[in-house]
C-alpha cells in the first residue's frame, strides 16, 4: 500500500524515517476497505524496562473523528523533532516508555465513517455488559451494521482492531507501577473533556484517588485550562467500551496503576463558531478552517506532554496512605455527590 493514500499514514511514514533506531515501528495487523489494505500500527519510544512507567496514545479508533489521530501525531512528531537536540527529553526515555497507536481504525478513516470497514464501533465492541440503562443505540446495539454504534454479533471475537489495541495495552502497559492511555476522540459537546471510567456503570473505580490526584496537579500546573475531568457515566452510559475492558481485566495488585483517560473534543464549538460544518460529517467532528485546526493542535499538545511529565514523576504525585484515603474522599465528593 502507498501510504500516500491516506495523509495521516504519510506522516507516520515521513517520521518513521526521521526518528530512524529510536522509534520502534510494529505493524499490528491489516485492514481491508473496499480495493485497499491499511496497516494498523504502533510505534515505541524509550524505556524497555517491564517496571518502567508508560503512557500508551490512541487516536483514530472512530473513522469520522480525524482530529484525535492528528492530535496523537502530532505529539509524536513534536518528540521525534526534539529528539536531535533535547538531552532532558533523552534523559526522560531513559525511565519511562511511550507507545503510540495513532490510527486504530485506517479503514473507516478511508471510507469516512465512524465504524471501521465491517460496520462495527471499536468503541462499542468489546464484552462488557451494562446492567444499568443505557440510552438506545448510542450505548451500543446488535441490531443492523447499517445503523450507528454497531456492536458486532453477540458471541464474536473482537475486530481485528479492537484486538490489537488491547493485545498492546497488555503487553505494552499493563503491570508496571503507574501507566496511562489516553484515547484521543472529538464530537460531543462544547467543552473539551478529559473521561474516565467507568462507562458501563455509574459507580466508581477503583483507582478514584489516584485519578482525583492527576486531576489535582494538572488543576494546579495548566493554569486555566479549559478541560473538565470527570468519569464518562456522567455524561452517559455504554455497553462495550474497550477501556472499561481493559481496566476490569487488569491485574490491580499493590503498586500496580492503570488509568485509561479519553480525551473528548468539544467539537460543537467548532461548529457555533462555523455552522456550514453541520453540512459536511467530516464538519460535525472536526475543525475544518486551518487556523482553528492548528490552534487545536496546539493546545492538545500541551496536555498530552503535561501526562508524559505527571507519568516519569508519578512518585511525586501518587498518593498513599491517609492522603489516598483523603483523595478518595475529595473525588467521592466531586464527582459522584458523596459526603
Amino acid at each position: 500500500m502507498n501510504p500516500s493514500d491516506l495523509p495521516e499514514l504519510l506522516e507516520l511514514a515521513q517520521l518513521i524515517q526521521l526518528a530512524g533506531p529510536h522509534l520502534e515501528t510494529r505493524v499490528l495487523c491489516e485492514v481491508t476497505a473496499g480495493a485497499r489494505r491499511f496497516p494498523v500500527q504502533a510505534f515505541l519510544l524509550g524505556s524497555t524496562r517491564p517496571d518502567a512507567p508508560a503512557v500508551g496514545f490512541f487516536g483514530g479508533v472512530h473513522g469520522l473523528e480525524r482530529i484525535g489521530a492528528q492530535v496523537a501525531i502530532a505529539y509524536l512528531r513534536s518528540l521525534v523533532m526534539r529528539l536531535a537536540w533535547d538531552e532532558t527529553l533523552h534523559r526522560q526515555l531513559e525511565t519511562m516508555r511511550l507507545v503510540f497507536m495513532p490510527l486504530v481504525n485506517p479503514g473507516g478513516t478511508w471510507l469516512g465513517t465512524r465504524a471501521n470497514p465491517n460496520g462495527v464501533d471499536l468503541m462499542r465492541n468489546a464484552p462488557v455488559e451494562s446492567k444499568e440503562r443505557v440510552p438506545y443505540l448510542i450505548g451500543g446495539q446488535r441490531i443492523s451494521a447499517n445503523l450507528p454504534w454497531y456492536r458486532g454479533t453477540a458471541g464474536e471475537p473482537m475486530e481485528c482492531e479492537s484486538a490489537a489495541l488491547c493485545t498492546l495495552v497488555e503487553t505494552e502497559l499493563l503491570g508496571r507501577p503507574l501507566s496511562v492511555a489516553v484515547d484521543c476522540h472529538s464530537g460531543f459537546g462544547l467543552t473539551d473533556r478529559i473521561w474516565f471510567p467507568y462507562a458501563h456503570t455509574a459507580r466508581p473505580i477503583g483507582h478514584l484517588a489516584e485519578m482525583h490526584a492527576l486531576c489535582e496537579i494538572l488543576d494546579q500546573s495548566l493554569l486555566h485550562h479549559r478541560y473538565k475531568l470527570e468519569p464518562q457515566s456522567r455524561q452517559y452510559l455504554a455497553h462495550g467500551d474497550l477501556w472499561d475492558h481493559l481496566y476490569l481485566g487488569a491485574d490491580h495488585r499493590p503498586g500496580s496503576v492503570f488509568l485509561p483517560v479519553t480525551l473528548e473534543m468539544g467539537s460543537w464549538l467548532w461548529v457555533k463558531k462555523n455552522p456550514r460544518q453541520l453540512f459536511s460529517r467530516h464538519g460535525i467532528f472536526n475543525p475544518v478552517i486551518e487556523h482553528r485546526h492548528q490552534r487545536v493542535l496546539r493546545q492538545h499538545i500541551a496536555w498530552l506532554d503535561f501526562i508524559t511529565r505527571a507519568v516519569g514523576s508519578h512518585e511525586r504525585w501518587l498518593p498513599a496512605g491517609t492522603q489516598r484515603a483523603h483523595h478518595e474522599q475529595q473525588a467521592l465528593a466531586r464527582w459522584y455527590g458523596r459526603p
